[in-house]
């Protein structure tokens, strides 16, 4: 059984690798990115039948850092 996270900033949390990253395309002369945001993707190989409840704990209590971050979970 495989999942996959998504992990990303929470909406009001400042950012600055994604700033850094906009900057940048700006200086390679992509105009017109307002925002950027970077994120990060873990892929999980599990055991079968893991429930989801399982990984829900492994994202609170190590994969995303639930104060300036939110998950979502896809299962594969």
């Amino acid at each position: 059984m495989k999942a996959r996270v998504h992990v990303m900033l929470k909406n009001g949390v400042l950012d600055p690798q994604g700033e850094a990253v906009r900057h940048a395309l700006g200086n390679l002369g992509f105009d017109g990115v307002s925002g950027v945001r970077q994120g990060k993707v873990i892929e999980l190989d599990l055991a079968d039948g893991t429930s989801e409840d399982t990984i829900t704990d492994m994202c609170e209590k190590l994969l995303a850092n639930t104060v300036i971050e939110s998950y979502r979970v896809e299962l594969l």
